[in-house]
């Protein structure tokens, strides 16, 4: 019963820029990649691996997180019609799409040029993306944003302590910062592994590091003829509530969510479903500003 390969896009924003750009809706398949004033020096590592990553989203997102990811984040972010709704390391866009047609006023930021084209050429113009690094202040004013949503991409950040804080900054009071990622204590890429008790008869999770951040590389595509590398930074709880608490964010919400896969029938399909069952794929959090003073 193997992980779930690609852990993400699920959006990058660990490049340098210090600028945004707007992206209006474009009709028909991405453009060819042409230099922006405001671009970054380089490409992002997702914008090297985009058109693989928006072939395996597609326009309404990957099994996972249409399942799985996408209804629960959305209930969780607790929004009603005509709220302003950020879809932070939007990626291709999928989860925008998602919000705008429960009638939300979406916009989406990435630092990925070639991801946000894709995302621009397959959502309405009703929803506004943004190239930007999201460590940077100036992208949006304070207070302006009902929730925001970050979904798979905090595990590829380097750095995610100014994340925080602009997310902070740009929720108005009362507002919802909902957090999905690969659960940290049982899906670590190379660290954790599936291991099958045959005198139990139960498939058990194997867990080799988990207290230490570790950086991981992970071929993007996930094949073998790949010469494309995004990285995966591991972080333990503590490290994401950490960031949360010193960017003054309190988390009022917490779920861990399971795979529903089924493994055909055979001598092992029982245990391999309690464990899916038993350990988590995907954590969430929800936080909201504390007061400010």
């Amino acid at each position: 019963m193997p992980e779930p390969s690609g852990k993400r896009r699920f959006s990058l924003c660990n490049d340098s820029m210090k600028h945004k750009k707007t992206f209006p809706r474009r009709k028909g398949p991405p453009p060819a990649r042409r230099p922006l004033r405001s671009a970054p020096a380089g490409p992002t590592e997702w914008d090297q691996a985009a058109r693989w990553y928006s072939t395996v989203v597609g326009d309404q997102g990957s099994d996972y997180q249409r399942s799985l990811i996408f209804p629960g984040a959305f209930r969780m972010l607790a929004v009603k019609k005509g709220d302003r709704v950020l879809d932070l390391a939007c990626g291709p866009g999928a989860f925008s799409r998602y919000m705008s047609k429960k009638g939300m006023r979406v916009e989406g930021l990435d630092a990925s040029e070639q991801l946000l084209s894709y995302a621009a050429a397959r959502s309405p113009a009703s929803i506004r993306f943004h190239h930007a690094d999201a460590r940077e202040p100036g992208s949006f004013g304070d207070a302006v944003f009902d929730a925001i949503a970050c979904l798979m991409a905090l595990q590829n950040m380097e750095d995610i302590q100014p994340v925080m804080k602009n997310a902070a900054a740009w929720l108005k009071p009362g507002g919802r910062l909902v957090l999905v990622v690969t659960h940290p204590c049982f899906r670590i890429p190379r660290q954790t592994h599936w291991g099958w008790d045959e005198e139990k008869k139960m498939e058990y999770r194997r867990v080799d590091r988990y207290a230490s951040e570790m950086v991981i590389p992970i071929l993007t595509p996930p094949f073998a003829r790949s010469k494309v590398f995004t990285s995966t930074y591991h972080r333990p709880l503590e490290s994401y509530f950490k960031a949360l608490v010193e960017a003054g964010l309190g988390v009022d919400g917490l779920e861990e969510w399971v795979s529903k896969k089924e493994s055909a029938p055979g001598k092992r399909s029982r245990g391999e479903n309690r464990a899916r069952r038993e350990i988590p794929l995907f954590l969430a959090l929800r936080a909201r500003p504390l007061s400010r003073r």
